[in-house]
């Protein structure tokens, strides 16, 4: 029987997910707010195909994402799709559960580290995912325990292949590394953290000695920082976007776009745009282009509630080469918000 392949990588861009041999796309597709919550059905679908149609292979999810029914979407996709499962990379997380009352059924203890992934894989409709992480710390739970638990679902129960961290600090990562070393466990090998344009601190500056002692990879967050780096919100709040049909999370969001801080943000965008403009493309482009670009970014998870989102945010590969250190020297002058790096009393290597 001849080896069956429906992968066609097109002109995406690959790399290593940190210090693994795992390849992903450089830009992904999530499920976080959409799929299980405003989209269900067919669209789920049809964004997922559009999104392999176009080199990616990555895809992420969590237990938390509409109670568990993001997950059950996208596994109904997978499932209908029928893509080869070694042809592409799952990921989902563990920490939130999906809302019920026992406490057991949240946090990172043991029991939850593996229950909790046996349901999303139940609800995802798969013996396994690629990669899943740790979607909070966890502070009730011994680091150890928490390690353990992960290196259970990966060595002995053959249900992940490798896990990683979301928000957690350089600290917690680096304590769970050496535990991992310390006791012959499994090290986490990726973090999962905001970050975008207007959202730089915690990545450029915290994480810095994580990347460099760790080589530790990353999966982005709100790379369009909700959708406020698309210019969408130049204007006022559309009534068919994000802040829009998720009122409640995004309350304060729509607050801040309102004072003068919020409206210096927009101001950029416009300058933004401009840039965007003359490298022939869009504001949005430009804005996941320049994530793509920090050479600790393993990928820029996409969110889409429709194909033609993901199809105009591909095009942000266009623009990667154009980002020549003259562009981005141009880019933070109109940003104004490179954070200060950590001092090195002049003995940096």
């Amino acid at each position: 029987m001849a080896v069956r392949s429906a992968f066609d990588p097109k002109d995406m861009t690959f790399k290593y997910l940190g210090p693994t041999g795992l390849k992903v796309s450089v830009l992904s597709l999530g499920g976080w707010l959409t799929y299980g919550g405003t989209q269900k059905g067919n669209i789920v679908k049809d964004c997922m195909q559009t999104a392999w149609d176009h080199g990616i292979n990555f895809f992420d999810t969590a237990e938390v994402y509409s109670n568990g029914q993001c997950e059950i979407e996208m596994g109904n996709a997978f499932k209908e799709l029928d893509w080869p499962r070694d042809e592409y990379v799952l990921s989902t997380k563990v920490f939130f559960g999906t809302g019920r009352k026992e406490p057991n059924t949240r946090g990172l203890s043991r029991k939850h580290v593996v229950e909790g992934l046996k349901s999303c894989l139940e609800r995802l409709q798969t013996p396994y995912v690629d990669i899943v992480f740790a979607h909070r710390p966890d502070v009730g739970t011994p680091m150890k325990e928490i390690v353990e638990g992960f290196t259970q679902v990966i060595r002995n129960l053959n249900l992940a292949y490798y896990w990683g961290t979301s928000e957690w600090s350089a600290t917690q990562i680096t304590e769970a590394t050496l535990i991992a070393e310390k006791y012959n466990l499994i090290a986490p090998v990726v973090e999962q953290p905001q970050y975008n344009a207007f959202h730089r601190e915690r990545f450029e500056v915290e994480y810095a000695p994580v990347f460099e002692q760790f080589q530790y990879g990353t999966t982005i967050w709100s790379p369009l920082a909700s959708g406020l780096l698309t210019g969408k919100y130049n204007d006022g709040v559309p009534e068919d976007s994000r802040f829009a049909q998720n009122k409640a999370f995004f309350e304060n969001t729509v607050k801040e776009l309102k004072s003068p801080e919020g409206q210096a943000k927009i101001e950029k965008v416009r300058k933004l745009t401009a840039v965007a403009d003359r490298l022939g493309g869009s504001v949005s482009q430009l804005a996941l282009a320049w994530c793509a670009k920090n050479k600790n970014v393993s990928t820029v998870i996409l969110g889409a509630s429709k194909p033609q989102q993901i199809i105009e945010n591909v095009g942000a590969l266009k623009l990667l080469d154009k980002l020549t250190p003259e562009v981005q020297e141009e880019i933070e002058k109109i940003l104004d918000n490179k954070p200060e790096p950590a001092k090195s009393f002049a003995r940096e290597r």
